[in-house]
């Protein structure tokens, strides 16, 4: 039987790390970006006998995963047990020890044997071996960054609305806030779930239930139509623009006219605000406004939440770059033609990038929803970089050459309006007011984003 064995300090007292296991949202963490998985049952609490049901892909097929929880001492450990999946057998013992009184440390111990006895071993123990630690490794160090930037508000128990509650961001929101112990209700389109305390939105009369809106501290608002999803046509166009300052303005106007009004409002907004700004100078919060359709959307869309801000609801406006994450978005897309070979810079290769990854994301939402920041921030890295190096950077960690340019030529006539704007242009944004409020970043490099994205440690 094979034995593996991780341990790592976590920045935060032994109660809060344990308690984080604990807490729904915690398989969802703990699923990394690049595999295919899903979660088909989620233990409603982490108790003796409590089941944990998931599936992943693995070359063409699902495999279902059903793991049963036992020995469970809250605070302290638990263990699961493998009843059905991959494994001749599985038994993982997580265990959180105390380091002292501001820190802890986290192990996860797995015992484990292939199916096919001695075969079975030979012909991909190695593979497998490599392929958890890869895995344990990247959850070790995800762990680090939730635990690192929770770490400030210790003690806060929050009550939260999000909406955009499926996408990339707000997916990756929601558990991210309830695994910390704050109780988040998802802002959904159509018939909202009473039992899990969703709060409904009827987008066609721009109307919100208020009555479940009441008494919040924070709301988070994600939602908005994807600006990448195809062309832009004039009625494309509208319904980005609708779909972001019709929607914010009705949520605004609602939140204003509660009788207990949340003490903050989060609005994510995007650093094409800026628009195109050729050249290597930065520009940040102070800087106006660029020209071209994205700007004058972003700033619609920021307007949108005035009747919030009048009636005294502190609001931030999240101008959100290119985020990173190989679960979607940018880099989801291009990881598959990057492990090609197909990689290279797209048009001159000049333009800005301005990136930041998912999970310094949502620790920028986090310091939002706590009362350190105020009006527009840029939630970028500290490094902008051209579209030039941000290619070969990724090339570089996935060991591929990224010497294959995409013309400006070729993109106008693939993309249209929508590819000249995204991808030939561009601009160098700077987290000034983040610096400013002592915002630490977990992940402020790109090598160490894409490295910790792909599970490519080195």
């Amino acid at each position: 039987m094979a034995v593996l064995v991780r341990s790592s300090v976590m920045p935060v007292p032994v109660g809060f790390l344990a308690d984080w296991h604990f807490r729904p949202g915690a398989i969802d963490r703990l699923l990394p970006p690049w595999e295919e998985a899903e979660v088909l049952e989620r233990p409603v609490a982490i108790v003796d006998g409590a089941v944990a049901r998931f599936r992943v892909r693995k070359f063409g097929t699902w495999i279902e995963w059903v793991a049963r929880h036992h020995d469970v001492l809250p605070g302290r450990s638990f263990e699961d047990t493998q009843e059905r999946g991959p494994f001749a057998s599985w038994h993982h013992r997580h265990s959180f020890l105390p380091e002292g009184d501001a820190s802890s440390l986290l192990e996860d111990r797995v015992q484990y044997e292939l199916p096919g006895g001695v075969l079975g071993r030979a012909l991909g123990g190695r593979t497998v071996e490599r392929d958890l630690q890869r895995m344990f490794r990247w959850r070790h160090v995800r762990m680090h960054h939730d635990m690192h930037h929770h770490r400030p508000f210790l003690g806060e128990r929050l009550h939260v609305a999000v909406s955009g509650a499926n996408g990339l961001v707000g997916g990756a929101l929601v558990p991210f806030l309830t695994t910390a112990g704050h109780d988040v209700r998802r802002i959904v389109r159509g018939k909202a779930d009473a039992a899990r305390g969703d709060v409904a939105w009827d987008s066609r009369s721009g109307t919100f239930d208020a009555k479940a809106l009441e008494g919040l501290d924070a709301v988070v608002h994600l939602a908005g139509a994807g600006i990448a999803d195809g062309r832009w046509t004039d009625a494309r166009k509208r319904e980005i623009v609708a779909s972001r300052v019709d929607g914010t303005a009705a949520l605004a106007r609602t939140l204003a006219g509660l009788q207990r009004k949340p003490k903050v409002l989060v609005c994510a907004s995007a650093i094409g605000f800026y628009g195109n700004r050729p050249g290597p100078g930065t520009v940040d919060e102070s800087s106006a406004r660029g020209d071209g359709f994205l700007a004058e959307t972003c700033e619609a869309w920021e307007r949108a939440a005035d009747a919030a801000r009048d009636a005294g609801i502190r609001v931030v406006h999240v101008r959100i770059g290119v985020v990173l994450s190989a679960r979607g978005g940018a880099l989801g897309k291009l990881l598959t033609p990057f492990r090609m070979g197909m990689g290279g810079p797209v048009g001159s290769g000049e333009q800005g990038m301005s990136w930041i990854d998912l999970d310094d994301l949502l620790g920028v939402l986090r310091w939002a929803i706590a009362g350190r920041l105020e009006g527009a921030v840029n939630a970028v890295a500290p490094s902008a970089c051209s579209n030039r190096d941000f290619g070969r950077e990724l090339g570089a960690v996935l060991g591929r050459p990224a010497c294959t340019p995409l013309p400006a030529m070729a993109v106008k006539a693939m993309f249209g309006e929508m590819g000249e704007r995204l991808l030939l242009e561009g601009a160098f944004v700077a987290p000034t007011r983040l610096r400013a409020a002592g915002f630490q970043w977990a992940v402020p490099t790109l090598d160490a984003a894409f490295r910790f994205e792909t599970g490519r440690f080195g």
